[in-house]
């Protein structure tokens, strides 16, 4: 069976929300970041970077929350969370299932930091842009593929979430409130969300 390592109010909330719209079973396994388990020798073996989320599949471990998503999308194919190979819309997918840890959450931390940095410098660019081109991208929806859910709005609507809603890090759009909004109707994200909050 699947375990997830996660912790509460971090990026596992992107994994707990991805295996609930898968419907399968996982375990899941509180890191108590607070106390230092990220740090113990038994977790690093999992993630030697001591991060949280984590995910074993049997003898397979990896981290980071996209490849999580990518991962288990693939894993269960009949939870349709991504598009099958040779689909056009595999582009897309892909580049919106990495825009979130290669753009949003670097434009997150810009932001929030005032770090000014020089566009061409910088691999998300500049902060602006990344939130204008997802906010062009949302404004046609409902979702990032259009009328299909995936995996990359699991990665997408939980760093606007986190962007937007919980920590104001990123101002707000009209297309990032709908976007955000439909995200949190689904059942998937209200059982994540009840889970994350003990």
């Amino acid at each position: 069976m699947i375990k997830l390592y996660w912790s509460p109010r971090t990026r596992s909330f992107s994994s707990l929300w991805l295996m609930e719209e898968t419907g399968q079973p996982y375990q899941r396994v509180l890191v108590d970041i607070s106390k230092g388990a990220q740090k113990a020798p038994e977790y690093l073996a999992i993630n030697p970077m001591g991060k949280v989320p984590a995910l074993s599949d049997g003898e397979a471990t990896l981290a980071e929350a996209a490849a999580i998503c990518a991962y288990v999308a693939e894993r269960f194919p009949q939870s349709n969370l991504a598009p099958p190979l040779g689909d056009r819309r595999r582009a897309k997918y892909l580049y919106w299932l990495f825009f979130g840890p290669g753009c949003i959450e670097p434009a997150m931390v810009q932001l929030a930091t005032k770090i000014e940095m020089n566009p061409t410098a910088a691999g998300w660019g500049h902060a602006q842009r990344v939130f204008d081109v997802l906010d062009a991208a949302l404004t046609k929806g409902p979702w990032v593929l259009g009328d299909a859910f995936s995996a990359a709005d699991v990665v997408i609507g939980s760093g606007l979430n986190f962007a937007v809603r919980l920590f104001k890090m990123a101002p707000s759009r009209p297309s990032f409130e709908r976007y955000i909004d439909s995200c949190e109707a689904r059942p998937a994200f209200q059982r994540a969300s009840t889970i994350a909050a003990g």
